[in-house]
């Protein structure tokens, strides 16, 4: 058996040094009251985000009823477009510092 073939093959992976965001839908935001701000602490309260991650990403599942603001990690174009079309503002926040 050739000593390439005997050796283990080991290599890089980028896994851990990768974004991980826990995603939060449009339509799961209408339970919060017209022209209020949702924050993380908000969301984590209402029980739509469990867990860690590097942030909070918001997708454009379903549909938005009224105005709010909208402070997240990040945003998918679609769910951009549905806060901002119901005069909405989407508030992009920096990740904290790591190890908090």
């Amino acid at each position: 058996m050739p000593l390439i073939r005997r050796m283990p093959k080991r290599g890089f992976n980028n896994a851990r040094f990768g974004t991980r965001y826990l995603p939060v839908n449009v339509g799961d935001l209408n339970r919060f009251p017209e022209g209020s701000r949702v924050e993380e602490s908000d969301l984590r309260k209402a029980g739509l985000v469990n867990g860690r991650a590097d942030g909070i990403k918001v997708l454009g599942g379903g549909e938005l009823a009224h105005k709010l603001t909208v402070c997240a990690h990040a945003f998918s174009a679609s769910a951009r477009k549905k806060i901002e079309g119901v005069g909405g503002t989407c508030e992009t926040v920096k990740p904290s510092a790591p190890g908090k």
